[in-house]
């Protein structure tokens, strides 16, 4: 008995510990069952223990599979992760920018074309050196109280223009040019923080592809430049070693253009923008006609038309830079006459090449400055760009209505060329009648808008013209899905 007494506490200690507690469960209820058991043949109980070390071993290598952290790691990185999926799509970008961001960018242009008409307006009725400080956020505030107006009164009275143009000015005549200017500041604040505040929200809800957000970024930063160059420009107006001695204090006819070129920039690079987003939506909603449209575009004929455009783009952009020149010194005040300057179509010589300009003993830079310099040069220069940009137009119209290139065109770029010769019309007709009419302020402030105008026209019709090599991908890859479709459901 005592043999088999110490075998079966071998054996209890290398049991499983459910058998261990079973057996002592199995004890405890019953000493009767005890005793079968001690009772039992040897080799019935080394059976037992051999089937109990089996069980054990296999039990113990199946829970160590199951709980090791490198087979559960192994197992989850086999698995695909749905959550990670969800989470990418989530980060990613879309593959077209929402229609609400293009209609944004459309009004956005407007804005700013709203804000070029008015700032002729402003430098038309000498307002734009009213407020003689740069204060960013602290000047957005419209004076308050009398003594905030004489302190803003006495600042005026300090300023060259005030001293040799508007001595004689009151306290109330003040406030009307002052109202033109900051208005004219307060609306390019609104256009900065209506487009950078919704530029912001765009990118971080991804309404806008990766491309499109560096447009707008770009626009945004294009904005506050404008805002630093527009203080330039006002600055150079209000000290004296900034102007030519003797003559009337004004801003800079350098600086104007800079201001000037850089809102037409903005304003055209939000139209385009725009215009290029619904293009896209246009052209996956209706494939099989974008499609047509672009291969039309490919057509070899159309090679020159579309150079051509893009060259008078240019040819236009310069004119407009012409003409700040002429509004900066006031060049329009002379020659009131057309097509005649004097006692014929360009002054004399002497006149247009004048050493008054010159700043250097030889004589270096004698054409340029009077290029730029000169009031009589500078008018019959943008008289000459604006009579070759008004030739060129006709020319490219005509030539979009000949043979081979007219069979090509699309009716939509057919429509855009054609309505730049209804522009280009109104242009030199509103540039004849400021110049005759000694530049009365409604006259030149259409003008100006005229060559907005002009300036969109030209870009809508480039635009038309223009082949989206990612547009017309997405217009493909549509219409292979519909077709798809079509195939997998049949004819009904």
């Amino acid at each position: 008995m005592a043999f088999f007494q110490l075998g079966l506490r071998r054996a209890a200690v290398q049991l499983s510990r459910p058998s261990v507690f079973c057996a002592r469960a199995a004890f405890n209820a019953s000493q009767q069952q005890k005793l079968v058991q001690l009772a039992t043949p040897a080799s019935t109980i080394l059976k037992l223990v051999s089937q109990a070390r089996h069980t054990q071993s296999r039990n113990y290598a199946t829970q160590k599979v199951q709980e090791s952290p490198l087979s559960k790691l192994a197992t989850d990185i086999a698995k695909p992760a749905p959550s990670s999926d969800k989470s990418e799509k989530k980060s990613s970008f879309p593959e077209t920018s929402s229609k609400s961001v293009a209609y944004w960018l459309l009004a956005s242009a407007a804005s700013v074309f709203g804000i070029v008409i008015f700032g002729g307006l402003t430098r038309l009725t000498e307002s734009g050196l009213s407020i003689t400080e740069w204060r960013p956020v602290t000047g957005s505030l419209w004076p308050g109280s009398q003594e905030e107006w004489e302190s803003e009164f006495e600042k005026y009275r300090a300023s060259p223009e005030f001293k040799m143009l508007n001595s004689t000015m009151n306290l109330q005549e003040f406030k009307q040019i002052y109202f033109m200017e900051w208005t004219h500041r307060l609306w390019g604040r609104f256009i900065g923080m209506s487009f950078v505040l919704p530029t912001i929200y765009f990118i971080a809800r991804r309404r806008v592809t990766p491309r499109m957000a560096c447009t707008l970024v770009g626009i945004s930063a294009l904005i506050g430049f404008q805002g630093f160059i527009g203080w330039w420009m006002v600055k150079s107006g209000l000290k004296d070693d900034l102007f030519a001695p003797g003559s009337h204090p004004r801003v800079s006819q350098y600086r104007l253009a800079a201001h000037l070129a850089t809102a037409f920039v903005c304003y055209s690079w939000m139209l385009l923008a725009g215009l290029s987003i619904l293009r896209t939506h246009k052209a996956i909603n209706f494939p099989e006609q974008a499609v047509k449209n672009f291969t039309a575009l490919q057509s070899p004929a159309l090679r020159v038309l579309r150079g051509s455009v893009a060259a008078l783009t240019v040819l236009i952009f310069t004119t407009v830079l012409s003409g700040a020149l002429v509004a900066g010194l006031d060049a329009g005040l002379i020659y009131n006459e057309f097509p005649m300057m004097g006692n014929g179509l360009a002054p004399p010589k002497s006149e247009l090449l004048d050493k008054f300009y010159s700043r250097h003993e030889d004589g270096s830079d004698l054409v340029w400055r009077n290029m730029l310099e000169n009031p009589s040069l500078v008018q019959l220069d943008h008289r000459i760009l604006a009579m070759t940009t008004f030739t060129a137009v006709c020319a490219l119209v005509a030539y979009s209505r000949s043979g081979r290139v007219k069979a090509a065109l699309p009716p939509a770029a057919r429509k855009g060329i054609t309505g730049l010769l209804h522009l280009v019309s109104l242009q030199v007709a509103l540039g004849i009648s400021t110049l005759i009419y000694m530049v009365p302020i409604p006259l030149a402030a259409a003008h100006q808008a005229g060559a907005l105008a002009l300036l969109t026209g030209v870009l809508v019709a480039g635009q038309r013209l223009r082949i989206p090599k990612a547009t017309l991908a997405m217009a493909q890859r549509r219409l292979a899905q519909l077709a798809q479709q079509a195939k997998t459901q049949g004819p009904k």
